[in-house]
This record gives structure tokens, C-alpha cells and sequence, in this order.
């Protein structure tokens, strides 16, 4: 099995602007997704916090949308696509969030 990243990104809302109805049915979605992904998930990850961008030349600059991670396990990297389907982040149906998937190479 491979460890693959899922990089989320899009304009999601942080959890502390929902109200506390909409954060549980926001949870509930991702505990639906976890419990269907089961051993897939080697972890949830979390969500980014504070942020920004450091250039070579030392300074910053705003950083871009990426907005939380998890990693997963599958045996490839269709494996580790399959394990989006549901995916509470892309449950808008539109093109608007999106998850990067990358394979965590060995050094």
C-alpha cells in the first residue's frame, strides 16, 4: 500500500462561521465519509489555520486556497482517487473545491 496526501482546495468556509446546527451536519458528512473510506484513511488530517507564502527572495505574500489535508492509503494512485468519491469537500457538485491528490514518495 501507498500513503497518498489529499490537499483541499477552495473558498471553505472556517467551521467557526457556521452555526452549530450547520457544523454538525458539516461533521456528520465527514464522519459518513470516514466510516465508508474505512482503513483507506491513515489520517484525517486537519484543517489549515493562520497562513502565508514565503518567496526565495524572503518575503510574503498572501497565501493560496488550500484549506486542510488527510492522508489515505490505496494500492495506487486510482485507488486513492476512488477513496474521493462522497467526499463531503466536493459534495457542491460544482468545480468550485477541489481535491489534490499527490503520492507521498519515499526519500
Amino acid at each position: 500500500m501507498a500513503k497518498f496526501i489529499y490537499l483541499y482546495r477552495g473558498p471553505a468556509t472556517p467551521m467557526d462561521d457556521f452555526t452549530p446546527e450547520q457544523g454538525a451536519e458539516v461533521m456528520a458528512a465527514w464522519n459518513t465519509w470516514i466510516e465508508a473510506s474505512g482503513s483507506g484513511i491513515a489520517e484525517v488530517g486537519n484543517p489549515f489555520g493562520a497562513r502565508t507564502a514565503v518567496a526565495g527572495d524572503g518575503s510574503t505574500r498572501d497565501a493560496g486556497d488550500l484549506n486542510g489535508y488527510s492522508i489515505v492509503e490505496a494500492d495506487d494512485l486510482a485507488g486513492a482517487v476512488a477513496l474521493t468519491e462522497k467526499h463531503p469537500f466536493l459534495s457542491d457538485g460544482t468545480a468550485t473545491f477541489a481535491i489534490e491528490v499527490f503520492e507521498l514518495a519515499p526519500m
